[in-house]
């Protein structure tokens, strides 16, 4: 009974311990790993104020929901993540389907949160993660250029400081053109400056060699403040662009378009928004939902993709282990629980992981600093928001969303597989008309091109006295039809009525339209008194052929013996006997 006892509480706490990563390696942690996850922690946290305020534009939100969308995902993470350098929080991606599916209305964005972490939740707990290997490489390339193109020219409006911009990509690159004269000069330059000098920076990062720790000391210092700059640069130039603006208010000018006031002060606790009220009366929690449409689906099976893809990545690089049933979980709490304090949906960022790791973080507790830093901005630097050209964040955008597109992708399926293309820029122009167009097109022609091979598998045909047909892989239920007009044309016509040889040894897997498919076929041969044998059939085939009981089924397991069988003429006849040999069995026989 102690035994018994003992077993129960190890297996529950193996459970507890893989649903909560933290108290894996929080036993082990030390001094040191505080020290780096410190400096990790404020790097990122650096990174992600100004970022945040940036993406709150793209989603078409007031900036402050940028920063309540910052902080949640970094302590919830330090409880459920199982890796080590990824960050949660708002991205590029997200933002522009927040966009599309919130309406620019704060309200939405909260409640597009709660359900999809609820839907997040329910995918992690039933196993769902598989599902994302049903969105090939190519329809995520397409989507991710795409989203980097549409974003990128989003801000070019801001960037010259336009107005009156539609939101729909084709009509915003037209109306752009035809408002160039309208540009704001300050905006304008403001903006080139900030393009130039992160485009700069980020090119000194890149620039740094990665053995430069083995260099005398005034070296390394030198290199380690080139790398601080740049990492920090979107902080740096939001910074020095908040106090230009700044000045120029002193003295009573402003050519620039400024951000504005921003709320001071953490956001409430409370419950989202589950029905809105409006002038013209309010709107019920069923409309809100039907409105959102697509993007209750969209939106969370994104961002897990965004996530898990980031971790995985990662992951091989530092060589450790996720879990993403596990990631789903963790997402689905931060946007449950985030939208408690008017989050939009988050999910994992690529640049800012890729900081986290640069940095030398140890555990998901640099998440921690990160958030604390976040928490401080919106108590006590909300004010100082109002100052910060709309030029200088649309800067950051830009520069943050350069790298998703993929130039590259189209030269190497052109040289590896060119028929990848046709997913790809289905996706991309479709995205560039409607996000949710896009990813649903982009899955379906790769849908159609994985099915395919399986309507139509490639059949090797050779032909002598007797026809030896192989396919080339499992047969399934759109197949049989291909098959069997292979048989007709090459054996059953009236000019050639030959025996036929199907080597099943690439056959893992048939169906019951198969098995049905096979007996017509076993019918027509005995009709035409011809034989069809069966030759190197798997077990599994095998034995699904023997339950079917198939009149004038015979199988051998090998092709010599199915050879000789046919050479001797006795696969036609009703009993099979072959000289006192057994290669040859009835239906209910198991070749060994």
């Amino acid at each position: 009974m102690a035994e018994r006892s003992h077993e129960c509480r190890e297996q529950c706490w193996r459970i507890i311990k893989k649903r909560l990563p933290v108290l894996r390696w929080l036993p082990k942690y030390s001094l040191q790993w505080l020290q780096l996850d410190l400096i990790a922690g404020l790097t990122v946290g650096l990174t992600v104020v100004p970022q945040a305020l940036a993406y709150a534009v793209v989603a078409g939100l007031p900036v402050q929901y940028g920063l309540y969308s910052s902080f949640m995902g970094c302590f919830i993470y330090c409880l459920l993540g199982t890796s080590k350098d990824v960050t949660l929080g708002p991205t590029a991606i997200m933002s522009l389907l927040v966009s599309s599916y919130a309406f620019h209305d704060p309200a939405y964005a909260v409640l597009l949160t709660f359900l999809s972490g609820c839907i997040q939740l329910a995918m992690g707990l039933l196993h769902l993660g598989f599902l994302l290997d049903f969105i090939s490489c190519p329809v995520i390339k397409g989507f991710t250029s795409a989203a980097a193109v549409t974003i990128g020219f989003n801000q070019v409006k801001t960037l010259l400081g336009l107005q009156n911009i539609p939101r729909q990509f084709i009509l915003q690159v037209y109306y752009t053109f035809c408002s160039i004269g309208e540009t704001r000069a300050g905006d304008a330059v403001l903006g080139l400056l900030c393009l130039i000098t992160l485009t700069v920076l980020q090119q000194m990062k890149n620039s740094i060699p990665r053995a430069y720790w083995m260099e005398r000391l005034s070296v390394r210092i030198s290199w380690l403040v080139v790398w601080t700059t740049a990492t920090v640069r979107n902080a740096l130039v939001v910074l020095f662009a908040g106090l230009m603006a700044y000045s120029f208010q002193v003295i009573g000018y402003q050519p620039f378009t400024l951000t504005g006031t921003t709320p001071q002060g953490l956001p409430p606790f409370q419950l989202p928004p589950f029905s809105k009220v409006t002038p013209n009366g309010t709107v019920s929690f069923g409309v809100m939902v039907q409105k959102m449409g697509a993007g209750l689906a969209v939106v969370p099976l994104m961002g897990l993709l965004e996530t898990v893809a980031i971790a995985k990545a990662f992951a091989s690089k530092n060589v450790y282990q996720i879990d993403p049933n596990q990631e789903l979980l963790a997402m689905g709490f931060t946007n449950l629980l985030g939208s408690f304090v008017s989050s939009y949906p988050v999910t994992g960022s690529f640049g800012r992981t890729a900081v986290n790791a640069q940095t030398g973080v140890c555990t998901p507790a640099g998440g921690l600093i990160t958030g604390a830093l976040v928490l401080l901005s919106l108590a006590y630097l909300t004010s100082a928001f109002y100052y910060i050209p709309k030029a200088a964040l649309a800067a950051v955008i830009i520069c943050a969303v350069a790298p998703m597109f993929d130039a590259k992708i189209f030269y190497t399926l052109w040289q590896v597989k060119r028929l990848d293309l046709v997913p790809l820029c289905v996706t991309f122009f479709f995205c560039l008309w409607e996000i949710q167009y896009g990813i649903i097109a982009g899955v379906l022609v790769s849908g159609i091109l994985l099915l395919y091979p399986i309507a139509r598998p490639r059949i090797k045909v050779l032909e002598h006295e007797t026809v030896y047909i192989q396919p080339a892989s499992s047969l399934y239920f759109p197949a049989i039809e291909c098959l069997r007009d292979i048989v007709h044309k090459r054996t059953l016509s009236e000019s050639q009525l030959r025996n036929v040889i199907l080597d099943c040894s690439h056959v893992s897997n048939i169906d019951y339209t198969v098995v049905l498919g096979l007996s017509d076929l076993l019918r027509e041969f005995q009709h035409r008194r011809l034989s069809l044998v069966f030759v190197c059939l798997q077990a599994h085939v095998l034995q699904v052929l023997l339950a079917a009981d198939l009149e004038g089924f015979y199988h051998f397991p090998s092709l010599k013996d199915a050879e000789e069988c046919l050479e001797e003429e006795l696969c036609g006849a009703s009993e099979a006997l072959f000289d006192g040999s057994d290669s040859l069995l009835p239906t209910s026989g198991i070749i060994q």
